[in-house]
């Protein structure tokens, strides 16, 4: 034996294919949500761009449930575009008004699948952050503004826990029956130096920890150690040896997948990663009438899965129905 393996115990609940979900956090957030979509749960993933420290993945939770700031003060202009200090680069805008009016329909959709989602997973990061030199204000990204506005600083255990619980009772009274899913994200953060990225996701699992052991309906899976210890080989990290292979990725989907979903998702999980081969395969010979059969065969077990399952597969019909007409 020459690994140990982390073994995630099934949860006390257990998703089916029809809970809704929503992520939010760092880049991890984005790699879990992006395999829910790919089996047809109904997930939102990261609604305003990755995010890495917790009192900023905060704040969006608490205005998501109706308790909006007022972003207009937060928003600034670099080389004729308008960015936000609590929002990732990728919602930006050449004008100031279609940014507010951006930012008031993504909390409005956030909103909508909180209220109805099951889970809420939440990937932490780091625990360093950006302070506005201005007003002191932790900003979820600098937009390549001079550093020179911001100080850089480690957030401290304690208002981590005070962000994480004002934004629990909001959440909680929004949608009483929601269950949260905290985890550390896998990747390292170098540019901090590896000391202090030791201490900083040092900081996050504590932070994990207490508030597991505060709220019964707050669960922790185990990411960061899956990847620390169970796949501690640089060969499960991609080039810049920071984050986590596509072996990696799956390898941690199928711990998360087999630990909070029930058994006829993990079987719908089986077929449908049977079907979306079929449907990426590529034919030497595209008009064959081998390859026609193929597709037919396949559009005929896809309305078989979609009868079975009760999920929507007009996007993956549409396609297989525009290869045969092209044949």
């Amino acid at each position: 034996m020459f690994r140990t393996e982390v073994t995630v115990a099934p949860a006390t609940f257990q998703l089916t294919l029809q809970d809704k979900v929503l992520t939010m956090g760092s880049c991890f957030a984005d790699v879990i949500g992006t395999k829910l979509q790919q089996h047809k749960v109904a997930v939102l993933a990261n609604p305003f761009g990755t995010l890495f420290n917790p009192l900023s993945v905060c704040k969006l939770l608490e205005a998501s449930c109706g308790l909006a700031p007022d972003f207009e003060p937060h928003l600034v202009q670099n080389n004729g575009i308008w960015y936000a200090y609590d929002l990732h680069s990728s919602l930006s805008s050449p004008d100031k008004e279609q940014l507010l009016y951006h930012i008031s329909e993504q909390l409005q959709q956030t909103g909508q699948q909180l209220q109805q989602a099951r889970l809420l997973i939440i990937t932490l990061g780091t625990a360093v952050a950006y302070r506005l030199r201005t007003s002191g204000l932790v900003v979820a990204n600098c937009h390549k503004l001079p550093a020179g506005n911001f100080e850089r600083v480690l957030l401290t255990g304690a208002e981590m826990q005070s962000a994480f619980e004002t934004m629990y009772t909001s959440l909680k009274q929004f949608n009483p029956d929601i269950k949260l899913l905290l985890t550390v994200s896998p990747v390292r953060h170098v540019k901090e130096t590896l000391e202090t990225n030791s201490v900083s996701k040092a900081l996050l699992r504590v932070l994990c920890y207490q508030l597991t052991q505060a709220h019964p309906d707050v669960h922790y899976f185990p990411a960061f150690e899956i990847m620390q210890d169970d796949l501690r080989d640089y060969r499960f990290y991609k080039e810049d040896m920071l984050h986590p292979t596509e072996v990696a990725e799956n390898y941690i989907w199928d711990k998360f997948a087999r630990a909070y979903y029930t058994l006829e998702f993990q079987q719908f999980i089986r077929e449908w990663d049977n079907m979306r081969r079929a449907l990426h395969h590529r034919s030497f010979n595209p008009t064959s009438e081998a390859h026609k059969n193929f597709l037919r065969s396949t559009l005929q077990q896809l309305d078989v899965l979609a009868g079975k399952y009760k999920i929507d597969v007009s996007a993956e019909k549409a396609l297989l129905q525009q290869q045969l007409s092209t044949t």
